[in-house]
């Protein structure tokens, strides 16, 4: 069995580093990308079991990232984890309606982002 393997994606490389350490710690892979267009094209190259998107980027927000990401073969059963700063029970509401599996905010805990995953995978 292959070890499960988790896109995260954010434009700030010191939240990636933070969402991409206490995955590595519970032995999954990771894989970064900084922005929509790098999200969407290892989607379709790497077959990730889980997908951690930020919603504030340049160019595609994560709503809309996780739209496209819903729309191709390779990601439509792919859960996505939304992790954004944004708290508002519409933000929340609209993150589901976009596809998305679970809502963390930020700043969140490495412990509940592994549960999170642990219980999408």
């Amino acid at each position: 069995m292959r070890t499960p393997r988790i896109l995260v994606v954010d434009d700030s490389w010191t939240e990636l580093a933070l969402m991409a350490a206490p995955l590595k710690e519970q032995g999954y892979e990771v894989i970064t990308a900084s922005d929509g267009e790098e999200a969407i094209d290892k989607v379709v190259s790497t077959s990730p079991d889980c997908v951690v998107l930020d919603i504030v980027m340049p160019g595609q927000n994560g709503f809309q990232v996780c739209r496209r990401i819903k729309q191709t073969p390779q990601g439509h059963n792919i859960p996505v984890i939304f992790v954004s700063t944004k708290n508002t029970s519409l933000d929340k509401q609209w993150a589901y309606q976009q596809g998305a599996a679970a809502y963390l905010t930020k700043p969140f805990r490495g412990d509940d982002l592994v549960a999170c995953i642990r219980q999408m995978i």
